[in-house]
């Protein structure tokens, strides 16, 4: 998980913005239009940042060409402000400031840091997340982008996902026993 934090901070600070983003991308498939081009920068020092950064975050929300888009992630990386730039636990930031680590996510429901973002996704959005899973497993194993004609394979393996319990075998066997896998080209033919 450290990788992850400390991709997605740039410099000495941490960047919730850049990891609610990643959470809503990757692990729950939204598609998020590219911010506009003059997005203003924050100092990449956060020791020299003159309010925390969850305070600068809700002033540029206030902003209603950001606030649609923002509304979405930054609930997700304010969440994982208790981990620091590389991914070290912490409760101050690097000002001294205590951490606050509560968020309030789209469409309802409140945590508190990295289990509050897992019981939100499980209560929440598990569609979401079990439908992103399968379709990029299937896109791994398939070596190719997803077809349309990949969406009953995809509703399938959600399906079994459900009724085995959501063991992550019960995908891989989805997956290695569907039309798409047993039927693919190998490279060169």
């Amino acid at each position: 998980m450290s990788v992850f934090l400390t991709k997605n901070a740039p410099g000495l600070r941490t960047s919730p913005v850049k990891r609610g983003y990643w959470v809503v991308r990757r692990v729950l498939g939204e598609q998020i239009p590219p911010p506009p081009a003059m997005v203003p920068e924050l100092p990449r020092d956060e020791a020299k940042l003159d309010l925390p950064l969850r305070d600068l975050l809700a002033k540029h929300r206030e902003d209603a060409s950001c606030a649609a888009c923002h509304a979405r992630f930054d609930s997700f990386g304010l969440a994982l402000e208790g981990y620091g730039p590389v991914g070290e636990k912490r409760t101050k930031d690097l000002a001294g400031r205590p951490v606050d680590t509560r968020a309030s996510f789209p469409g309802g429901g409140e945590g508190d840091g990295l289990e509050g973002i897992r019981n939100y996704i499980r209560e929440h959005r598990q569609n979401d997340f079990v439908d992103n899973l399968c379709r990029k497993m299937l896109v791994y194993a398939l070596g190719r982008s997803p077809l349309l004609s990949d969406e009953p394979a995809i509703e399938s393996m959600r399906g079994k996902l459900a009724a085995g319990g959501y063991r992550f075998n019960v995908i891989v066997e989805s997956i290695v026993t569907s039309p798409q896998f047993l039927n693919r080209r190998a490279k060169g033919d």
